[in-house]
């Protein structure tokens, strides 16, 4: 991922070894990193029990809110493919009592469809 594909929001595939080691005190002793992506700073971490998304805010970093979505609590989901002119693909996804999508970007070079694969495989 180049730079700047950081500072327009665009995600790439994370090492899933260093996201379990990193985040293992924020992981259940039996829980798994299946798929990880990086957001600049952020993550978006597929687990087996759930979906960890890490929000570090500030200028330092260090300030870092774990939003814990179990998959029973996705309602539905969408993908938006990178287009010629656009290139960056889009998932959408519903959690239940919220009306607004959780929405990230992801650049032209990682498979939306894995991404959404993987999201189905805990959701359906």
């Amino acid at each position: 991922m180049g730079i700047f594909d950081g500072f327009i929001g665009n995600a790439s595939e994370a090492d899933i070894n260093e996201v379990q080691e990193e985040f293992s005190a924020v992981l259940a002793p039996s829980e798994q990193v299946e798929k990880a992506y990086r957001l600049v700073r952020d993550l978006f971490i597929f687990t087996n029990k759930r979906l960890i998304l890490v929000d570090k805010q500030g200028i330092t970093g260090k300030k870092i809110e774990y939003h814990s979505i179990p998959y029973k609590n996705i309602t539905h989901f969408s993908i938006e493919t990178a287009g010629s002119f656009d290139l960056e693909a889009e998932l959408k996804i519903w959690i239940s009592g919220s009306d607004e999508p959780i929405e990230k970007h992801f650049n032209k070079n990682l498979n939306i469809y894995e991404v959404q694969s993987v999201l189905a495989e805990y959701v359906l």
